[in-house]
Parts: C-alpha cells; sequence; structure tokens
C-alpha cells in the first residue's frame, strides 16, 4: 500500500492501483513511515506521490460508505485525521508530486503538504457534497488556508472538479508540469531544498505554520527565539564559510 524510497529526498509512494484509495492498511503503513522519516537526519525532503498515472489518490472507497453509518467518526475518519496531521506536522518540507487525480481525501492529503506540484493531467477537487457527505480528513479546515475561504465554498459546495491550470491560478498548486513529469518535477524541487540549511529550512517551516495562529509581535519573537537557534548552529558556521570560499556548502544539519 506505501512504498518508501529512502534518502536525502525521500520519495512516499501510495500504492493502491488504479485509483490509490485510502485504506486503513494504507494510513497505518503511511503512519509507520512518518515516525521513521521523522527521526532519520539523513532526510532533508520529502516527496509523496502515487502509483500509476490515473491518480495521486482518489479519496476513500465508496462502497464503505454504508457500513460507516453511525460510526465514521470514531473509526475511520478519527485515525485518517490522525496520520495526515502527522504527515502536516513532520518538520521535513514536504510536496506532493500529483500526476492524475487528487479527489476528496486524496486532496485532503495533499494540502498536508508544503507544496504541491501537479501534471498537466491532473484534476483536482473535493466531490463529497456530491456524495451527501463532508471533507471529513481537514479539507474544510486546510483548503480554505491555502486558497481562501471563498475559493474553498466554491471548491467544496459545488463540488466540481478543476484542471491543474485552474488550480495554480488560484494558488492550489504551485506548479503544473507536464504530463508524466509531475514527480520529477516535485523531485528537483526537493533536491533544491535539500541543498539549504536543513536547521534554517526547518525552522522557517516551523515559523511559517504557527503565523496561522499567532498575533504579530509573538510571530515575530519566535522568528527572533529561531534566529538564536539558527544563528547557534553548525549549519549557519558552514553556509558563512562556504560563502568566502565560493564553495557549495556541506550543511550537518545540526
Amino acid at each position: 500500500m506505501i512504498t518508501l524510497s529512502r534518502g536525502a529526498v525521500s520519495v512516499i509512494e501510495l500504492d493502491n492501483q488504479p485509483l490509490n484509495l485510502v485504506t486503513g492498511e494504507m494510513m497505518e503503513r503511511l503512519d509507520a513511515v512518518l515516525h521513521e522519516l521523522a527521526r532519520d537526519p539523513e532526510v532533508r525532503a520529502v516527496v509523496v506521490t502515487g502509483a500509476g498515472t490515473r491518480a495521486f489518490c482518489a479519496g476513500s472507497d465508496v462502497k464503505e460508505f454504508e457500513g460507516l453509518a453511525g460510526r465514521v467518526a470514531q473509526g475511520k475518519l478519527l485515525y485518517e485525521k490522525y496520520v495526515y496531521r502527522k504527515l502536516a506536522e513532520l518538520p521535513l518540507p514536504t510536496i506532493a508530486a500529483i500526476e492524475g487525480d487528487a479527489l476528496g481525501g486524496g486532496l485532503e492529503l495533499a494540502l498536508c503538504c508544503d507544496l504541491r506540484i501537479a501534471s498537466a493531467r491532473a484534476r483536482l477537487g473535493m466531490p463529497e457534497v456530491r456524495l451527501g457527505v463532508i471533507p471529513g480528513s481537514g479539507g474544510t479546515q486546510r483548503l480554505p488556508a491555502v486558497v481562501g475561504p471563498a475559493r474553498a465554498k466554491e471548491l467544496i459546495l459545488v463540488g466540481e472538479l478543476i484542471s491543474a491550470q485552474r488550480a495554480e491560478q488560484i494558488g492550489l498548486v504551485n506548479a503544473v508540469a507536464g504530463e508524466g513529469e509531475a514527480l520529477a518535477a516535485a523531485t528537483d524541487m526537493a533536491q533544491r531544498i535539500a541543498q539549504r540549511g536543513p536547521t534554517a529550512v526547518r525552522e522557517a517551516k516551523r515559523l511559517i505554520e504557527r503565523a496561522r495562529d499567532l498575533e504579530l509581535d509573538a510571530g515575530l519573537a519566535a522568528e527572533l527565539d529561531a534566529s538564536d537557534r539558527v544563528f547557534a548552529s553548525e549549519d549557519m558556521l558552514e553556509g558563512a564559510r562556504a560563502f568566502f570560499a565560493k564553495r557549495p556548502p556541506e550543511f550537518p544539519g545540526a
């Protein structure tokens, strides 16, 4: 259900073809993989993608819906929310490589990543209301934070799918790659991030996430504290030395 390719840029592949539907087994494996990656000092960035070309992830299996009546919150969705949040709070930078459709819970999963790159063939959307349900794995909360409340209401309440090009226009994805090139484009971006100072990258990600919840003065104070930590790091010293030596830095990540 999940394969992991380890390296400075690690790749998580959702593999439940043809649509890479979310299952309990997939969530258990993703939970374990995220636990591993968070504790691996050699990993600098993570790419999340889907196997095949039809879908990044098309969300939940509709066949399960009737059996979940009256107990979805205590069962399926509670654990999904936990794992999705674990991805969102991974201290490493994350990029979703969206080659095919990212629908419902699949788009909610992509929204847990810091950045999203979609191929020109991709379609994105939250069509849950067309089935009489709502986005239940963070979509009503994370989508407005990315595209604004009005766009989020349009996508969720109308429930129609949009193209990758439209998704880029409204800020849902950061870039559109050619067909078949989403993973390569996401990996290239991840490799560039992996070459930056890892201490600074992690601190910057944490500060940006906290900016949603903090008043400006509190955010600026948190930024100052983070700067103290960064300037006390070996990464900072290596960055300065490499700059003056006119060579690429070799950041130790500490």
